[in-house]
């Protein structure tokens, strides 16, 4: 049995009380650029005591207003480099705003109209369908908009500040990252069209959730729930690698998965094609950016191995990249690219190249380059497996590169090293 409007509404202004309290002696300055105040935005979403507002409509607008005021509040928890619209936002706000979420649900629904689910995702489920529209229209209004002729574009920001479009898109994660596997797939039709809104936006802080929304959404959903919209999110993948450097980890998290889940079962898809020739393109443009680099190393795996054999089109490019970095000054970035080296080798076996001797002569130096590095034997070892992967794979070729190498007093330690792991191979 539903619970009657009045206690609903009662029960509304007593849970949001201590947030409207907090806010209330919260300091808060508005971001210079901006005369829109985020706070006077949350205050307008908190349930007002008006007794003329009683009707079920009204009572529904105020739990969906509250629920957006709350999932504004508690999203800044979750996110790294959070905007400075909403960085003047205290811990206590966030926590008060979780445990409201919390008992929100049991305000709303009854004991057995609740029955087994968890209490806020069949909120979040009844909300989301009215609250997404609204988001994408919000956002849209300080998009930028394409003339009829395609040529000419303007920022509808001149008429709607860019403000509550961040505000939408912070809302718009939180929602999305409420509904889980299976049930998001069946709300694909609704979600991606907005996520793609955010994603398609100008602000690279509204961008930045839209990345966020596809991530999760990529992790939670089949392939073939994509639909139609698999080209249309893989292009806008592709235009987006060009983005921000705080964006840049984002956006290839996005891509790599975003391309492996829909086209993992044709490695000769061109949209690998074309996402590895726009990362690579950036990367070569500022091959000396540590955080670009270590974020590509860092995610680009599962490209690698959806693309197998067909990895042997890119060498001409990855290779002189792979080689700069494996003498870059920080130890992580060159223990990430001996570990993507492994992964090539074994996916390829370097076949029908000329990058062997090259290689091994950078192993070599990187061997002796560690001698001076805190993560020294982990390098070691990695170049030493990487070693015995060669001499499997590229036999007498192998032994050819490394053979002015045996007899060096710097790197005995690494030969004999070789010679062991080559016996116990012969050994099994």
């Amino acid at each position: 049995m539903a619970k009657p409007l009045s206690e609903i509404h009662h029960n509304l202004l007593k849970l949001s009380e201590p947030i409207n309290l907090t806010l209330l002696k919260t300091p808060y300055i508005p971001p210079e650029g901006t005369n829109i105040s985020i706070k006077s935005i949350l205050e307008s979403l908190l349930p007002t005591n008006n007794k003329n507002s009683n009707s079920q409509k009204d009572i529904q607008t105020q739990t969906k207003d509250f629920c957006l005021c709350c999932a504004l509040l508690v999203s800044t928890d979750a996110v790294q480099n959070i905007t400075p619209l909403l960085s003047w936002i205290p811990k206590e706000l966030t926590i008060l705003a979780q445990q409201a979420l919390s008992e929100l649900p049991r305000i709303q629904f009854s004991e057995l109209e609740l029955g087994n689910d968890l209490g806020l995702k069949k909120l979040v489920m009844e909300l989301i369908v009215e609250v997404l529209p609204e988001l994408k229209g919000i956002m849209k209004e300080s998009s930028i908009d394409y003339k009829d002729d395609g040529n000419e574009i303007s920022a509808a920001s001149a008429r709607t500040p860019v403000v509550y479009a961040i505000v939408a898109a912070y809302q718009l994660r939180w929602f999305v990252t409420q509904v889980e596997y299976p049930h998001l797939g069946k709300l694909c039709s609704l979600v991606i069209p907005c996520a793609l809104t955010a994603l398609d936006h100008w602000s690279s802080e509204v961008k930045g959730q839209g990345m966020l929304c596809f991530i999760y959404l990529a992790k939670n959903v089949n392939a073939a729930e994509f639909g139609v919209y698999e080209d249309v999110i893989l292009d806008i993948c592709c235009k987006n690698i060009a983005s921000t450097d705080e964006l840049w980890h984002y956006v290839v998290e996005m891509s790599v998965l975003m391309v492996t889940c829909t086209q993992r079962k044709n490695p000769r898809s061109s949209w690998f094609e074309m996402m590895m020739n726009e990362m690579l393109s950036h990367l070569e443009r500022q091959p000396s950016h540590k955080d670009r680099r270590n974020s590509w190393l860092e995610l680009i795996e599962p490209v690698f191995n959806s693309m197998g054999i067909v990895l042997l089109a890119h060498f001409r490019r990855i290779f002189p990249l792979l080689f700069q970095w494996m003498h870059a000054d920080e130890d992580r970035t060159v223990i990430l690219v001996l570990e993507r080296v492994q992964t090539i080798i074994k996916l390829t076996w370097i076949r029908n190249t000329p990058y062997i001797e090259r290689l091994v002569d950078e192993l070599t130096v990187t061997h002796k380059e560690a001698a001076l590095r805190g993560a020294r034997e982990e390098i070691r070892n990695q170049i030493l497996q990487i070693l015995v992967l060669l001499q499997k794979c590229k036999g007498t070729q192998f032994e050819a590169a490394w053979d002015k190498y045996k007899d060096d007093p710097n790197l005995g330690t690494l030969s004999s090293s070789l010679c062991k792991e080559t016996a116990a191979v012969v050994a099994h």
